[in-house]
């Protein structure tokens, strides 16, 4: 298995770099204590970096670092509220790496200047990917009031996106749980926007007890344009040990529902890098049997090249 797993494609679609931390969140602003460690306003400190990968950055150099070790073609950059936007890195990031990387934007669409903003991210930044981290746990619903994902303030902004060519909208509307989780407005939103791809972060993030609000969600997002990322999954399933069966269900659960050619991989470092091994974020899918050997190379790799106009 291992000498087969090497050789086998890989995109990481959905990580993060940044070269500052410049949070904001349900729990007030985010202060890097150095060493990779934070405070928020709240009081709570914990580890946002792993040891060793940089003291209040996590630069495109570090992850790549890790990338080639695990033999990872490519990854997707992709915004967080939780490191704080991090839009011209990123795209930096891209155009200095553009065999290895494809970054996203993101902006609040509470802003005045919001469609100012989006339009220089398209005309000037050259933007295809648009990110919008909604979620209560660490979007924009844990420090505005709740609202709907395609009611008055994001519809202008995705009537723009879905004038661009080749884009891909990632939305992170949390957990079952929360107020953000609507996918009932992703079913619309695909509906209206036919030609926009569509990927939804996390699976939805579901915890140890949310096995049945996802078989309710699941079917929402079954449609021609959408796909969903399977990031973090052993984060959230947490305190279950590997090989995360609980996380192997639900990808079961989306397989049954999507299909496989309808899910891709990520990892969501470099947080996550806190508390697992890289590997193990793709070794507990890999030494499974949800997906046969074809299927987890469009898993991997095919599907994530479909999703983000990488081809």
């Amino acid at each position: 298995m291992d000498d087969w797993s090497t050789a086998m494609k890989k995109i990481d679609a959905h990580a993060h770099v940044f070269d500052h931390i410049a949070s904001m969140g349900k729990a007030g602003e985010l202060r890097p204590l150095g060493n990779g460690n934070c405070r928020w306003a709240t009081g709570e400190e914990f580890r946002i970096i792993p040891e060793g990968c940089g003291d209040k950055e996590y630069l495109v150099e570090s992850f790549l670092k890790v990338m080639d070790e695990h033999d990872i073609e490519k990854a997707i950059l992709l915004q967080g509220v939780l490191y704080g936007l991090q839009n011209e890195y990123a795209m930096e990031c891209a155009e200095k790496y553009p065999d290895r990387f494809k970054a996203a934007v993101m902006l609040d669409p509470f802003c005045r200047c919001a469609q100012q903003i989006l339009d220089r991210f398209i005309n000037e930044l050259g933007a295809h990917i648009f990110k919008f981290e909604v979620s209560v746990g660490g979007g924009l619903s844990g420090y505005h009031q709740d609202f709907i994902l395609d009611g008055p303030v994001m519809t202008p902004l995705l009537d723009r996106i879905a004038e661009v060519d080749d884009a891909t909208l990632v939305l992170d509307i949390g957990s079952p749980s929360m107020s953000s989780c609507q996918p009932e407005a992703v079913y619309r939103i695909a509906e209206k926007y036919p030609n926009l791809n569509i990927v939804v972060c996390h699976l939805l993030a579901p915890s140890l007890s949310d096995g049945h609000a996802l078989a309710c969600a699941l079917p929402y997002l079954a449609h021609d344009n959408v796909w969903v990322d399977l990031s973090a999954l052993p984060w959230n399933v947490a305190p279950e040990a590997y090989p995360y069966p609980t996380a192997l269900e639900y990808i079961r659960m989306a397989k049954d529902v999507l299909g496989e050619k309808k899910i891709i991989w990520g990892t969501d470092s470099p947080c996550v890098l806190t508390k697992f091994d890289y590997k193990s974020l793709y070794s507990f899918i890999e030494e499974s049997d949800v997906f046969d050997s074809e299927e987890l190379e469009d898993v991997f790799y095919n599907n994530a090249v479909d999703a983000y106009h990488l081809a």
